[in-house]
């Protein structure tokens, strides 16, 4: 029998201990929470329902640390509102540094399919390790000295002549390939455009979203932009062209989307931050309708404490982890 105790809220995310590992994560309009933990990404069912309650709560989140499990255990929500709203959505830790499951992943849900969980997207639990700066120290060019080349990295290797081997092309490991072509050009700094996890779904009919400007996470590489079918791999590879640009004394900056989600508005699906409370995550109206400022379905309500708090974990994941 599994030990399970009270845990942490802090930190943010599933987080590995000495015993097992710890999950917390935000939900202050949550009367209950489930989490439940899967062996494979198509499992229908879950392997274990852990039930959270009051004792689990300090806040605004809600804490459980498991004994026994490992890296790369698989993960997902179920959540009771105050209102006794619960919907049948397994719902993605806002703060998940990996996600698995889109081989399979279904935007649009029916809302009685909670009946098999194989079409959801789940958290992955990752390391935490911090990127290796003493080994790949950032280049730290002036910025007057610095000229910034903007690139997508899923269409930057594309072409015929990119001379990329072709389980490589659009990928982190296979722009490697292009840095000595981008050094040859003078420039010192690397800017990527989207490259959080996105949903290539969240478009028009009959088309797939190429810009990535419809995040279904801010902690995550973009499964897309990742050699291979294991998403286990997608932290690890993004590291390693980091490293390299490093090593070439190539900076490396993003282009982050913190004003809006993949969830859309009210005819949108739920994915993660809605699942937790609407009002949580986002900017509504006195009819509690979806605030819209930038076009896109939704506003983040960055002016909240929690909401800023996400955001500045994110940004830390990227730059003390990810480098």
């Amino acid at each position: 029998m599994r030990k399970i105790k009270i845990g942490s809220a802090w930190p943010l995310g599933s987080s590995i201990t000495p015993n097992g590992v710890n999950f917390s994560v935000a939900a202050p309009y949550a009367s209950s929470l489930e989490l439940l933990i899967f062996k494979n990404e198509n499992d229908d069912q879950p392997l274990e329902t852990v039930t959270l309650n009051q004792a689990n709560r300090s806040g605004d989140y809600w804490h459980v640390e498991l004994e026994g499990l490992k890296e790369g255990c698989l993960y997902g929500y179920k959540v009771c509102l105050e209102n006794n709203e619960k919907n049948n959505s397994l719902i993605l830790d806002p703060c998940a540094r990996g996600i698995s499951g889109w081989n399979n992943y279904i935007r649009d849900h029916k809302k009685d399919s909670a009946k098999s969980y194989k079409h959801y997207l789940k958290g992955i639990v990752t390391e935490r390790n911090y990127f290796n700066f003493k080994s790949h120290p950032r280049p730290k060019h002036k910025w007057n000295k610095t000229i910034i080349y903007e690139l997508h990295v899923g269409g930057f290797t594309k072409n015929h002549d990119s001379n990329i081997s072709e389980n490589k092309k659009g990928t982190f490991i296979g722009l490697i390939e292009k840095i000595p072509y981008l050094k040859s050009l003078g420039i010192t700094t690397i800017e990527l455009l989207p490259i959080f996890a996105f949903d290539i779904y969240d478009a028009p009919k009959g088309l797939t979203n190429y810009w990535g400007y419809s995040p279904i996470n801010w902690f995550t590489p973009h499964q897309g932009f990742i050699a291979g079918l294991n998403p286990f791999d997608a932290r690890n590879q993004f590291k390693k062209f980091v490293e390299v640009c490093h090593d070439n004394q190539l900076e490396v900056i993003l282009d982050v989307v913190y004003n809006h989600t993949a969830e859309g508005n009210k005819n949108g699906p739920i994915i993660s931050w809605k699942g937790f409370g609407n009002q949580t995550y986002y900017h509504l109206d006195d009819n509690k309708n979806f605030q819209d400022v930038s076009g896109c379905g939704n506003s983040i309500s960055a002016n909240l404490p929690l909401v800023r708090k996400l955001i500045i974990e994110s940004l830390r994941c990227w730059a003390i982890e990810l480098g």
